[in-house]
């Protein structure tokens, strides 16, 4: 029997990326999968490889600084798919890129609103479905940067922290009822989020981006960037039955660049 036979799952921002990653590895262990995103075209994209997998599959247009939107997107999943089994906090913004004496308390609002304020409206509503179930599985991806200080990145850096916090909150909070709660650190992970990052973390340093890959690479003992496909393998062990005595956790995938 596949790994989530029988599941069902909602990924946010997974028409991209390490989203997408989870996605396609989640099919491939028998999960029925929704996928939700501001841009509609990845979205249709991805939904359109999961079904010619043979995945029962789901996309929607959702926007998570609005509250209706992440209600949507639980009750949608739920209705359509026939139940919540996990939920997979993916989506982010990058925020503003700068230092704290430039910072914009309207830009800083917005990311927290996304990164943070919309996570903790997705898992509510999730929780919800969850718990007459007893059952459930939420995993939230934070990153390196959210156990350690990173400059120029302080709205995404702080709501990453925060969502540590929030992680084992909720996982103490459903343990009772048969609902794990986990985290995983990915560290660089070459997606279209992260080139956009670096093209401006490096404009600020005055180097090119490759400059900036290089000295991160630098950073690791494996001496490369984490994949969005290694990160998926993770989340999957992470929702699957073979981290069932797992929850409150966070896991680094960082190539060893971040060992605590």
């Amino acid at each position: 029997m596949k790994k989530l036979e029988n599941k069902t799952a909602l990924i946010t921002g997974g028409g991209t990326g390490i989203g997408r990653a989870m996605a396609l590895a989640f099919a491939g262990e028998g999960a029925k999968i929704a996928i939700c995103g501001r841009r509609r075209e990845p979205i249709d994209a991805t939904v359109a490889e999961l079904k010619a997998l043979g995945a029962e599959a789901l996309g929607m247009s959702v926007d998570q600084a609005i509250e209706a939107d992440c209600i949507r997107a639980i009750e949608e999943t739920a209705g359509t798919l026939g139940g919540l089994d996990i939920l997979v906090n993916n989506a982010a913004s990058v925020g503003q890129v700068g230092p704290v004496a430039d910072l914009e308390v309207s830009a800083w609002e917005d990311a927290l609103r996304v990164n943070l304020t919309g996570l903790m409206v997705l898992c509510r509503e999730a929780v919800k479905v969850m718990i007459p179930q007893q059952r459930g599985n939420i995993l939230n991806v934070s990153s390196n940067v959210g156990r350690r200080g990173f400059a120029n990145r302080a709205p995404y850096v702080c709501s990453k922290w925060a969502m540590h916090g929030f992680t084992q909150t909720l996982a103490l909070e459903t343990a009772q009822v048969g609902i794990r709660v986990n985290t995983i650190c990915p560290g660089p992970v070459m997606t279209d989020r992260l080139r956009g990052s670096m093209e401006k973390m490096s404009a600020k340093r005055g180097i090119s981006p490759a400059e900036l890959q290089q000295e991160w690479e630098g950073e690791s003992p494996m001496g490369r960037f984490a994949t969005s496909e290694e990160c998926a393998k993770v989340a999957l062990f992470l929702v699957s039955d073979d981290s069932s005595a797992m929850t409150g956790q966070a896991i680094n995938v960082t190539a060893g660049m971040l060992m605590s």
